[in-house]
């Protein structure tokens, strides 16, 4: 990571709150379909479904710009399903995709101000460089 790509205090925070988050709906995921409120006794295999989210959280904890706009798309799909399971299940699951909906706005709205706030930095340092024209992009070799 280069000077202009290192995060500022704003981008740590928004990193805090997105592996938070993250890490909130992986346990959820996980406690919810084996223990909390399993759709059959003893646990589903449901709980697997958590595996996709362990993907992108290595990429969040190296400040990777590509794991946070790919969390940001993904986390819609774990939007959707708690929408759906928080109005039509009984209680608790029902409170328990309300959660989970809550975690993936908070997600997601982290997600989008980590990825603006990094650009937004990366882009102030070139315009700051001497010899370089802020409008256009350097060359890519």
């Amino acid at each position: 990571m280069n000077d202009s790509t290192l995060p500022d205090t704003s981008a740590r925070r928004t990193r805090a709150i997105a592996v938070a988050c993250l890490l909130g709906l992986i346990v959820l995921g996980v406690a919810w379909e084996l223990v909390l409120a399993p759709l059959r006794p003893g646990g589903t295999w449901l709980a697997l479904k958590v595996l996709p989210l362990c993907i992108p959280l290595a990429g969040l904890l190296k400040y990777r710009m590509y794991s946070y706009r790919w969390l940001s798309l993904l986390v819609w799909v774990y939007f959707t399903e708690g929408v759906v399971r928080g109005y039509s299940d009984r209680p608790p699951g029902n409170w328990y995709g309300l959660i989970e909906v809550a975690l993936c706005v908070v997600l997601f709205v982290a997600c989008a101000m980590h990825v603006r706030l990094r650009l937004k930095r990366a882009n102030a340092v070139r315009a700051a460089a001497p010899g370089t024209d802020a409008t256009t992009a350097p060359a890519s070799s």
